[in-house]
């Protein structure tokens, strides 16, 4: 289940702000057409800090309704308050989501033995398998290796997101976490580099928009096949730097209504992609379509 390509799947919104339920399922079939090995739902590029107790809840149980056991769904539970974390986790547990995605406390800025002792919590109330998630640019707060080492040992506790950009600390997790722990990236840009040090695949803001690609990506790279992985990571090296024209998700949620998969709506305090980088998304779209990448 936790492999490969994972999208961390925007959340589409009507004109009204109210979550479009019928786009969000288009969403679903749209990746499960394109080979993608995971869904997560309600995560960072899905808008979590924005989303309603009440709306994260009907997002779980739609994805789990709408696939049908086509795809696995991983809920974003992360929470800054160990309490909130588990309320969201026992919540989407309930849902039917099949794993989830716990991002470190962020502004409280808790210490390693404090982020030890809130995943322990999490995973303790739980049944269903934690992925940490450590993106230490966004959170103000690195859950170092030797941390995640510690965590590894839980039985609950199955893997991490790192979304720290140094192939020496993903080698060093996939060496010391043990082979039934699994290492994702969360770099778009770097994850290749990631799976040649040994993670198992990324959860991808840019599979957003390239699906099959990615997919495409880490099926050669799982195989061994490290030129054709390469080629094809080639051609989505503009598709990553415009995602990063401003804070995820307003590009992504941008470059997605282009293509036709989700109205522009993005919720306060994020807007829309602004007007002067509007035009560089279209051409990076119209590359991608022109070589057949999307």
């Amino acid at each position: 289940m936790i492999h490969g390509s994972i999208v961390a799947l925007v959340t589409p919104f009507d004109e009204a702000g109210s979550i479009d339920f019928a786009a969000f399922g288009a969403l679903l079939d749209f990746h499960i057409a394109n080979g993608t090995s995971a869904v997560v739902v309600g995560g960072t590029t899905g808008e979590s800090a924005t989303l309603e107790p009440a709306e994260f809840e009907q997002l779980i149980a739609q994805a789990v309704k709408h696939s049908d056991g086509r795809i696995p769904i991983i809920a974003g539970t992360g929470s800054a308050s160990t309490a909130h974390a588990i309320a969201m986790s026992r919540a989407a547990e309930s849902k039917g989501a099949d794993a989830l995605l716990v991002v470190t406390p962020y502004y409280n800025r808790p210490t390693q033995a404090g982020l030890e002792a809130h995943y322990r919590a999490v995973a303790d109330a739980v049944s269903i398998p934690v992925i940490l998630y450590n993106v230490p640019t966004r959170t103000s707060v690195d859950l170092k290796p030797e941390t995640t080492v510690a965590l590894s040992s839980h039985p609950g506790i199955v893997g991490i997101k790192e979304a720290v950009a140094d192939v020496a600390r993903v080698n060093f997790l996939v060496e010391q976490c043990g082979p039934d722990f699994v290492v994702l990236s969360g770099d778009d840009p770097t994850f290749l580099e990631a799976m040649k040090a040994g993670a198992r695949g990324v959860i991808s803001v840019a599979t957003n928009v390239a699906p099959k690609a990615i997919s495409r990506i880490c099926a050669a790279a799982s195989a061994g096949d490290w030129i054709q992985a390469g080629e094809v990571n080639q051609q989505l090296q503009g598709l990553y730097e415009t995602l990063a024209l401003e804070t995820n998700p307003i590009p992504v949620k941008w470059a997605a209504y282009e293509m036709g998969l989700v109205g522009p709506s993005i919720r306060l305090p994020l807007t829309p992609l602004s007007a002067n980088h509007r035009s560089q998304v279209k051409e990076c779209l119209a590359g991608l379509k022109q070589h057949q990448v999307i």
